[in-house]
């Protein structure tokens, strides 16, 4: 029976759902909060230390830095700063979109402690004398630009100003420095680089009784302003030492934003067209569920105030190709059932509750993955892990839950009763006269023997990993700054330069490096690494002239050795607790043994993409790490979909007592699998090689490892995971006899036993 009102309620539910879409998405948009990758700003880290000696750095002496730093960034004008508290000693401040990076960042670190001193460098006074808000920029009667200050205790003036008025010529000298720090040479020495800013030096002929001070020297009017406003947000009460910075350009973020965004949108246009094409009806319905998908991801990102980093653009749209791999799985089973010659809605119904049990695994293993990134990541990898929980937890609601409610609706309106719909050839399905199971379907891979090719592929990867073993000790990891410490430069130019031309100039401005690499599409685009971290100063100096030469802001970050140190150790600790978590939860589903194979594929492709990166010579930076952790979610999710399938199997031959038959029904689970395993693979390159190509070059690093990634990640739940499995499992045949064990547990959304 044919129910055109299931037909009337799936385009209702279609028009209302791009209706909302379309009339909010605007907004949902704007109110996107772009990462400083994406709009220009700066990120600095800073370890606290104790500002005089005895002093401990507890937790309210944090609270009181972090408000005093929200005080600064207040007098600055800067919408919506990211303070964050690290650990026990230290403070990330992050200012995105900020104009005067080089002027927020001076005065941001600052410790604000005006002093009054004598040409001996004796304290007089100090910040504490102050009246809390009483500084102001203003101009003298000769209309010069001065700071004003109104002081707590005129008498205590009137004794400073008395001692120094007796002092010889010359020395009778009431010296203002600004952020001073002991044990610097006194201003007068020549040769000295002081620390401190020096703000004025004036004579002192006379008692001044008064608490209004002005303080004059060369200034402009916006140094005023700077000046006044530091002192009006209050001294820190600790020292601040930067030990990692980054700060990029507005021009930067702005090229980094479009091209990763038409990249991206290059790359789901063309997963749309494969999936409508390949998959027809469940591919129209996987087009309206991840567009309502993507929406969504953006609606609750925007919810929860999270930034949105170039990294996490990658994530969003890996989380899409994550959905994507949810509607193959149940169209390939849907297509699996059609094909033993069920109906339409047996075959929608069996379809879709058989594939459940795989896409709940692959998810809760990825999100896993994403959950320990979020742990030890910073910064842009946070963001990264962000974006990628909210569309794993969000996959859930459109591709499985929608796509089911959507699915369900054409199937049962008796409209779309023919198997080519589903992309099935009627040539290919079976006449339902003889019982057929799925297990005995006959695929496109029927010719690949897996299972007794395992010695082969046992040495290819043995071969593999001694040749990544050599090329690891010979050529060594090109570490970036993340891990080795120092300072990358990046300086946008508007013609094609080259490295001749950059060096020449870089020794020029007195800043000179022995590794510049010239990048970008147009070749307009120079890297420079520094091999030592440069300081607060440095970087500024470098800013200014590189800013007055090329008319825009350079990128610049700097990692100090405790940060590259640290990120090393977390790096490691995040892959050894994901492979952990991995392990015990493979185990639990499944058993130890098939745990035991995941983790053996896990290495073997973590391996061999630090073998490649060390031997293109590819920078590993940190992004590296979250590229690594995106394929151990990828190739898990990949491994379990083939144990999955090898599970159930072995359920339905009840029991299996030769190697033989443990051997076929491993080998027709894997061809079973292949064509699912392909088509997510595929659809997932697809979006990468759209980074690769058209993406920004901060991720280009990032795009080839989870293109070498995706590709072995393949290979290993193939042809290394379900091998190790094999070779186990026939161990265990020998001593008991059998490869059945039934348990009592259930597969999601099924009623049979687990094996």
């Amino acid at each position: 029976m044919k129910l055109k009102s299931r037909i009337f309620t799936f385009v209702l539910i279609a028009i209302v759902l791009f209706a909302a879409m379309g009339t909010t998405v605007k907004e949902v948009l704007k109110d996107v909060n772009l990462g400083l990758d994406l709009q220009g700003g700066f990120e600095v880290l800073y370890e606290v230390e104790p500002l005089e000696d005895g002093q401990e750095i507890t937790e309210s002496v944090m609270t009181d830095t972090t408000t005093a730093l929200s005080n600064r960034i207040n007098q600055f004008g800067v919408s919506e700063p990211s303070i964050q508290v690290e650990g026990d000693d230290r403070i990330r401040v992050q200012l995105a979109g900020i104009d005067d990076q080089s002027s927020a960042r001076e005065l941001l670190s600052s410790t604000a402690n005006l002093t009054f001193r004598d040409v001996n460098d004796n304290l007089l006074l100090d910040g504490k004398d102050l009246v809390e808000g009483g500084a102001a920029a203003s101009f003298d009667q000769q209309n010069r630009p001065i700071v004003t200050l109104t002081l707590k205790d005129a008498s205590k003036f009137a004794e400073v100003t008395e001692k120094i008025s007796k002092m010889p010529a010359g020395e009778n000298l009431l010296v203002v420095w600004l952020d001073f720090e002991e044990g610097v040479d006194s201003y007068k020495a020549e040769s000295a680089k002081p620390k401190p800013k020096f703000v004025s030096a004036a004579s002192v002929n006379q008692v001044l009784n008064t608490t209004d001070v002005m303080i004059s020297g060369n200034f402009t009017v916006q140094e005023t302003k700077d000046f006044a406003s530091v002192l009006n947000a209050g001294a820190l009460p600790v020292k601040l030492t930067e030990i990692y910075s980054t700060s990029v350009g507005a021009q930067f973020g702005d090229q980094a934003l479009k091209s990763t965004v038409f990249a991206s949108i290059i790359g789901v246009l063309l997963i749309f067209v494969f999936m409508l094409f390949y998959y027809r009806l469940p591919g129209f319905i996987s087009i309206i569920t991840l567009s309502v998908f993507t929406y969504l991801v953006l609606v609750v990102f925007n919810a929860i105030n999270a930034v949105l980093t170039l990294p996490g653009i990658a994530a969003l749209v890996l989380g899409i190709g994550m959905a994507v791999d949810a509607n193959i799985l149940t169209a390939e089973r849907i297509r699996e059932e059609l094909r033993v010659g069920k109906s339409i809605k047996d075959a929608y119904n069996l379809g879709s509750k058989q594939s459940l049990s795989a896409i709940i695994d692959a998810q809760l293993t990825t999100l896993l993955a994403a959950a320990v990134l979020f742990y030890f990541g910073t910064s842009s990898v946070k963001g990264f892990a962000t974006t990628l929980i909210i569309t794993i937890l969000l996959s859930f609601v459109t591709a499985v839950w929608l796509s089911r409610v959507l699915g369900g609706l054409l199937v049962k309106s008796g409209y779309f009763n023919s198997p080519f719909l589903y992309g099935v050839k009627k040539s290919k399905i079976h006449d339902s006269s003889e019982e057929l199971e799925t297990l005995d379907l006959s695929t496109n891979f029927d010719r690949l023997d897996f299972v007794h090719n395992r010695k082969k592929f046992y040495t290819l990867s043995v071969a593999i990993m001694i040749v990544g073993i050599i090329i690891i000790s010979i050529f060594k990891l090109n570490l970036g700054i993340d891990f080795s410490s120092g300072t990358r430069v990046e300086i946008l130019t508007e013609e094609q330069t080259t490295q001749e031309e950059m060096n020449d100039y870089l020794e020029g401005i007195g800043f000179p490096s022995d590794k510049i690499v010239i990048s970008g599409e147009d070749q307009n685009t120079a890297v420079i690494t520094y091999k030592d971290d440069l300081n607060q100063q440095e970087i500024l100096d470098l800013k200014a002239a590189v800013k007055k030469d090329y008319g825009e802001d350079p990128s610049v970050s700097t990692v100090s050795p405790t940060v590259g140190r640290e990120l090393v150790k977390n790096a490691i600790y995040a892959l050894a607790l994901a492979a952990l978590g991995i392990i015990i939860y493979v185990a639990f589903r499944f058993e130890w043994r098939m745990g035991v194979g995941a983790i053996a594929s896990l290495l073997h492709d973590v391996f061999f993409m630090v073998a490649i990166f060390s031997f293109l010579r590819l920078e590993v930076d940190i992004t590296f790490i979250a590229a690594i952790l995106t394929i151990v979610g990828y190739s898990i999710n990949d491994t379990i979909v083939t144990f999955d399938r090898i599970r159930e199997n072995i359920v339905r031959k009840e029991q299996v007592t030769t190697k033989e038959e443990l051997a076929e029904i491993v080998n027709k689970s894997l061809r079973q699998t292949m064509a699912r395993s392909v088509n997510t693979v595929l659809t997932v390159i697809i979006v990468v090689v759209a980074l690769l190509i058209f993406g920004a070059p901060a991720i280009r690093n990032f795009s080839i490892a989870l293109l070498i990634g995706l590709v072995t990640g393949m290979y290993s739940s193939i042809c290394i995971a379900a091998q190790i499995w094999y070779t186990l499992k026939c161990r265990e045949m020998d001593k008991k006899g059998t490869v059945v064990e039934k348990k009592e547990k259930k597969q999601w959304g099924s009623d049979e036993p687990v094996v």
